[in-house]
């Protein structure tokens, strides 16, 4: 969980806490991770402040990187020439109380979307993106939401999703949602925050949030992301 701190000006009653996010950098590129430190390092949006605490140069520096560095959430590239950034993912959510991960790179073929986010990826952002989206994006992660670049979303809508995964076989675990659950898990698909379906569904977020746990529990996966992949998967977004 993201650690909660107060910033100078907070000392007053009724102010609001200022939230910081501890940020593990992992790229191949010495260039990128001071710039991307430069950029991202005390930059706050909606009322989150990264930290970039750490940073690891590979794929297979992730674990002692972790080690001396606990983070919240990892920004992780794809392509690093000993260990990529699927196969770190894959590994370091496969571990109990395994930070979030969130993808930053300039690469988007559909082969790479799909592997990062069924490795438990929970976002997938391109460089481009502007310093306070990350930040925003990162604080949606840590918060349990998924975050996709509008064009990584494109590539998810235009391909065929199932033809990763046998159609047959994701509609086989998405029957075993409730009719409620369904709908909350169209909504994931779809890129809805918690809120956004509560207000959709006439629910309130704590109930939203009871149901993404158990279509999590359901499905037997670990995020929001896939999910959303199982649903586009088994074709129920098509129209």
């Amino acid at each position: 969980m993201a650690t909660v701190t107060r910033s100078a000006e907070a000392g007053t009653q009724g102010s609001e806490p200022e939230r910081t996010l501890r940020v593990l950098l992992v790229d191949d590129d010495a260039l990128v991770r001071a710039g991307l430190t430069m950029m991202l390092d005390g930059t706050s949006a909606a009322g989150t402040t990264v930290r970039v605490v750490g940073e690891a140069g590979d794929g297979d520096e992730v674990p002692d990187a972790l080690a001396a560095h606990p983070c919240d959430v990892v920004l992780m590239d794809l392509r690093m020439p000993r260990v990529d950034g699927i196969t770190a993912t894959e590994r370091l959510r496969s571990a109990p109380g395994a930070p979030e991960v969130v993808v930053l790179t300039t690469f988007h073929t559909d082969a790479e979307i799909v592997g990062a986010l069924r490795a438990g990826a929970s976002g997938y952002l391109l460089k481009d993106t502007p310093p306070t989206d990350i930040v925003t994006a990162l604080a949606r992660v840590a918060n349990g939401d998924a975050v996709l670049s509008p064009e990584v979303t494109r590539h998810l809508i235009a391909r065929t999703v199932g033809e990763v995964g046998p159609r047959e076989a994701a509609r086989k675990r998405l029957d075993r949602l409730s009719e409620r659950e369904a709908e909350v898990a169209r909504e994931i698909a779809r890129g809805a925050t918690n809120a956004e379906i509560a207000s959709a569904l006439f629910l309130s977020v704590a109930t939203v949030k009871a149901y993404v746990s158990t279509v999590l529990t359901k499905l037997g996966v670990g995020n929001r992301t896939q999910i959303a992949l199982l649903v586009h998967d088994g074709g129920w977004l098509e129209a």
